[in-house]
């Protein structure tokens, strides 16, 4: 974060050096030389972090020494107030920034942040890390995604912004071209769009690392020939440099998310089994710090099918190789003795404690004969299973029983239902729940709730039952609530 008190500070040093005869710039800017520098109109700037946009940065030209007036008190104070304002400008665009969580928000915020402290009014980001292990991205500010795509179709070599993400010679740093129009030693078709969409000027930075390399380029156009201050690329600089450090962490994150979520697909059954009298469907939705719980069905001797869902604690990737082993362990003994899911899940309960001492999870297993509409479950710890049927909208009255790994021993009576031709049974993880933001009880009656009003006309449908109970626990989608749990729901519809 950008310590505005030790820059006010250097820039006091500075000041105190120009009143005694060095030029002010040259205390800045390593004695570089003075003179004056053109300023650009830009009368309407958006609006950034509340900031007053006529003003977002000082106005103040850094004339020589010759122009102070004959009170240099008053030239000091005049000037220090001007980077007061500047730094506070960054400082307010620098936490609006950290603000963000993802990578889609932190470019809307960079894109917009740059326009004011360069001064435009439109631009573009894009966003392709330099190794090509994307996500790649294109977002606009004041254009229309038929104008981003008018940008797009002149060659990237031509334009500023693509000479960065190419990396070509010369666009390792800043690139302004303060006149388009009137520049011919540019491409033609960079000058025809520019003309079309009515922007006159532009100036591109490079969004880079020294960790990551590059991730992106941002261009920002102005409406008239301009060119932004030394001054105002000084402070875009600083924005893009902490701007970098921001977005190369949001980019692990959003990596390590997708890898997180691929691992769970692969870890959980590519397609549902077919077995004659029954209908399958699942809605699973992996939490972005998820892939804890966990689901299956497989088909079993004599026509059998073996249903199972369940939730190992905490998550992450040591929770996601526990859910691995457990899934593979439970097929072998439901494949072994998936006649008696007791026996199942107490051998379930034996594996975690020998292996994950420290650990606990829940788990129900279902053995399925579906021409004779049979069931026969066991749970441990989990949710009870609810029936859905034109006459009836119940929960399996199941024994309560400890989570595996909670107890020295585990074992629980289990239960036999015979849903009729018709009923959907429900399987599913607490996290569908808690995703409700409700307690517990309340919980419980919403799901009930839900299920009892699915339209007969959805009713003959495994896929749509699921759909509709989903939609209508989580009338705002599967992400609303506690971003730390999975969904799952696994509808079985008996013929």
């Amino acid at each position: 974060m950008l310590d505005i008190a030790l820059l006010v500070r250097v820039h006091v040093d500075a000041l105190i050096v120009a009143q005694n005869g060095m030029g002010v710039c040259d205390a800045i800017r390593r004695k570089t030389p003075v003179g004056k520098q053109a300023t650009m109109s830009a009368p309407h700037l958006p609006k950034v972090a509340g900031i007053d946009p006529t003003v977002p940065v000082s106005t103040h030209s850094d004339g020589p020494l010759t122009e102070v007036p004959a009170a240099p008190g008053a030239f000091i104070q005049d000037r220090l107030a001007g980077w007061v304002s500047e730094l506070t400008t960054l400082h307010e665009l620098t936490e609006r920034l950290a603000g963000t969580s993802t990578l889609d928000d932190a470019l809307h915020e960079l894109l917009e942040a740059g326009a004011v402290l360069v001064g435009a009014r439109r631009g573009l980001i894009a966003f392709e890390p330099s190794d090509h292990r994307g996500p790649v991205s294109t977002i606009g500010l004041g254009l229309a995604r038929a104008e981003l795509g008018q940008i797009e179709t002149v060659p990237r070599s031509a334009t500023s912004y693509g000479r960065i993400l190419e990396g070509l010679p010369g666009a390792e740093g800043p690139l302004a071209t303060p006149d388009l129009l009137g520049d011919t030693g540019l491409d033609p078709r960079r000058r025809e769009v520019a003309a079309r969409l009515g922007y006159a000027a532009s100036y591109a930075l490079p969004i880079t690392t020294a960790r990551t390399g590059r991730l992106a380029a941002a261009v920002w156009f102005y409406d008239e020939p301009a060119e932004p201050p030394e001054r105002q690329r000084h402070l875009v600089g600083m924005y893009a440099g902490y701007a970098a450090e921001h977005l190369a962490r949001l980019l692990e994150l959003e990596r390590a998310r997708t890898d997180v979520a691929t691992v769970t697909e692969e870890l959980l059954p590519s397609r549902l089994p077919r077995v004659p009298g029954v209908e399958l469907a699942v809605r699973h939705h992996t939490a972005p710090q998820g892939g804890n719980d966990w689901y299956d069905a497989l088909a079993l001797p004599e026509g059998a099918l073996g249903l199972a869902v369940g939730s190992v604690s905490d998550s992450g990737p040591t929770a996601l190789a526990t859910m691995g082993r457990l899934r593979a362990s439970l097929r072998a003994y439901a494949v072994m003795e998936g006649e008696d899911p007791v026996a199942v899940l107490s051998d379930l309960e034996l594996l975690l404690r020998l292996t994950e001492p420290t650990r606990s999870a829940t788990a129900l297993f279902a053995y399925c004969e579906p021409t004779r509409r049979r069931i026969v479950l066991a749970g441990a710890g989990h949710t009870p299973p609810l029936i859905v049927g034109d006459r009836r909208t119940e929960y399996v009255e199941t024994t309560l029983s400890a989570p595996l790994g909670m107890l020295a021993c585990w074992e629980a009576p289990s239960v036999e239902i015979a849903p009729a031709p018709g009923e959907t049974v429900l399987l599913y993880t607490d996290g569908l729940l808690r995703r409700a933001g409700d307690s517990m009880d309340r919980a419980f009656a919403r799901l009930h709730s839900a299920a009892a009003s699915v339209p007969n006309a959805l009713r003959h449908d495994a896929g749509s039952v699921a759909d509709h109970v989903l939609r209508t626990v989580l009338p705002d989608g599967p992400e609303q609530g506690d971003g730390t749990e999975d969904v799952v729901l696994l509808a079985a519809r008996f013929d």
